[in-house]
């Protein structure tokens, strides 16, 4: 090899890298060391704001590139300098996935994104290697479909498969399970892990989701305020309960468990097949694997009117190849007053598209949608919202103006209501956002947008409130921060729906919860009743929480459904306080 010749391999080196993003006088890396091994599966970790993000797209030259920033320090990706290589240089070598990954979908057909790459770069073989990409990830016969027809378990994949069209040794993916139900997450790290094992890709995830991190990545990086904690295997960084707690990373529920039961300080279980060996012998004290308790019914009054009704109520899409694609098909459902429900189902199950119904956005093909007793299509969806707040999953969407007390006048100026001021008053005070109220929503942290988004809706004094993925892409602090402006908003509305993939959010909070399968109602009722029909979640390629999973593995009958139930049913008595989403159930 001449000196002019440089070897390429997945490794990944960060010398006391730091960056200040343009306009800002905070530094969001400060002094960062870290080296990923070729062949390495990596989880990067810690809480909203932490630089995490930052600090991987400086390993694509995003950073400094792109943001053109304050920068200092030096990141070597497969033997290139970041800062003295192009990003058309380091995208051989390094393949992107974004969180928002429609957003890096540019061409029509799944054939042409794919392709688009070694196109560009001018490789005679673009087409075979469009096609062994495709192939790779089990996308054979989506070749010519329109990118905007997929689910976004597909979408999610043909992003990963035009990053991956050039063959680059490093492949960086940001919350690859935070937009995908359960079966499609699981899915796309069982192929990251046929990419790492079989082919030797160098692979590194952002992921809050640790219960994927146990079962699928060899080491773990903890970023803190834009430095690098410590980088260890993946079972010595999970036991690290105070340093993840601290970052607001949520250790998996089986580990939080074992915390609670074990008194030794042997090393704690990080995944379920390690929890059910450790608890087996705990669970064999006892005689009598059933508590004698029945699974928690909804306690709702039946004998009212329901607030939400759908009669035999079908709805379709126009597609351009395939003609109409049905999302619900004649689904009946009666939601009624003080009921918290939870609509689960796979990606494009038709979760959305019924709250949105709901809201009168959407009218159904067939059938019909009454709210409060008014037909949604006899009436405008201004007039819906006055009693129906529909919370976006991106909910930077609801703020215009460049402050939150602001946009929350807006809209009651808007319908002219009386009393504008005084109503801003209680609802900002209500949702506890007297310190944001002056800061533009679109800057703060996800956690405090929808909280602020919350506040936008609640000023109407609304009855019904519904939610799209509220904990999506969400720390801990985050997560516990929405779970809190859940409660709140329960208290203030009559009924609460959350549409999500967050099945553990479901298993604490809900008093029902519905499950939607190729557009229909395939499950309805209280958590565990079920989160205990396995038949039914295996077709709507859904996995309980891994608390359930564990309960059903050691026979203990019902299963409880959080991490304190569980405690409970042991017998074991812990002094800190559950998560506000987490109930005694």
């Amino acid at each position: 090899m001449t000196a002019t010749e440089t070897t390429h391999d997945g490794t990944i080196v960060v010398e006391d890298l730091s960056f200040r993003y343009p306009g800002s006088d905070e530094t969001v890396l400060s002094g960062a060391n870290l080296k990923i091994e070729p062949g390495e599966f990596v989880a990067v970790v810690g809480g909203n704001g932490s630089g995490k993000t930052t600090l991987c797209k400086s390993f694509n030259g995003i950073i400094p590139h792109f943001y053109e920033g304050s920068i200092e320090g030096q990141v070597t990706v497969a033997g290139l300098d970041v800062r003295t290589s192009s990003v058309s240089e380091l995208s051989r070598h390094v393949g992107y996935v974004f969180q928002e990954f429609d957003n890096q979908l540019v061409n029509p057909t799944v054939f042409e994104e794919v392709a688009f790459a070694p196109l560009n770069y001018g490789q005679a073989d673009y087409r075979e290697r469009a096609h062994r990409t495709l192939a790779m990830l089990d996308l054979d016969g989506l070749e010519d479909r329109f990118v905007w027809e997929l689910s976004g378990g597909q979408k999610h994949l043909v992003a990963l498969a035009a990053a991956l069209s050039l063959d680059p040794e490093i492949l960086i993916v940001d919350e690859p399970a935070a937009q995908l139900d359960p079966s499609n997450a699981r899915e796309t790290y069982d192929h990251l892990a046929r990419l790492n094992g079989a082919q030797g890709k160098t692979v590194v995830t952002i992921e809050h989701q640790t219960e994927y991190i146990a079962e699928y990545c060899d080491h773990v990086v903890l970023v803190e305020d834009g430095a690098i904690s410590w980088k260890l295997p993946v079972d010595e960084a999970l036991n690290r309960l105070d340093d993840l707690r601290a970052q607001d990373v949520h250790p998996p529920q089986v580990t939080r468990l074992a915390e609670r039961v074990f008194d030794d300080d042997g090393e704690l279980p990080v995944t379920l097949r390690d929890g059910i060996d450790q608890f087996a012998d705990r669970i064999s004290e006892t005689e009598d694997r059933s508590d004698g308790a029945v699974a928690k019914t909804a306690t709702v009054d039946r004998r009212s009117e329901p607030v939400i009704s759908f009669a035999d109520v079908s709805h379709t899409y126009q597609t351009l190849r395939s003609g109409t694609r049905t999302v619900l098909d004649s689904v009946s459902l009666d939601l009624y007053p003080d009921e918290r429900v939870v609509l689960l189902g796979r990606n494009g199950a038709g979760k959305s598209t019924l709250l949105q119904l709901i809201t009168g956005l959407e009218t159904p093909d067939t059938g019909i949608v009454t709210v409060d007793g008014l037909d949604t299509e006899s009436v405008l969806p201004e007039q819906l919202a006055t009693e129906v707040v529909y919370v976006h999953q991106d909910p930077e969407e609801m703020f215009i103006d460049d402050a939150v007390r602001a946009d929350v006048a807006h809209y009651l100026e808007d319908r002219n209501y009386p009393d504008v001021d005084s109503r801003v008053d209680d609802v900002i005070e209500f949702l506890e956002l007297t310190e944001l109220q002056d800061r533009d929503g679109r800057l703060l942290s996800v956690g405090q947008q929808r909280r602020a988004s919350l506040a936008v809706g609640l000023a109407t004094d609304p009855s019904i409130i519904l939610l799209d993925e509220p904990t999506g892409s969400l720390d801990l602090a985050s997560r516990e921060e929405v779970g809190r402006t859940i409660d709140r908003a329960g208290k203030r509305v009559e009924t609460v729906v959350i549409a999500t993939h967050d099945l553990e959010l479901a298993a604490a909070w809900a008093t029902r919860v519905v499950i939607l399968d190729d557009g229909n109602v395939i499950a309805d009722g209280p958590p565990g009743r079920v989160f205990s029909e396995s038949t039914v979640l295996k077709r709507a390629n859904l996995r309980p929480p891994q608390v359930v999973r564990l309960a059903e593995a050691l026979g203990l009958e019902p299963a409880p459904l959080t991490v304190t139930a569980f405690a409970d049913r042991l017998g074991v008595d812990d002094p800190s306080p559950a998560p506000i989403t987490e109930g005694n159930r």
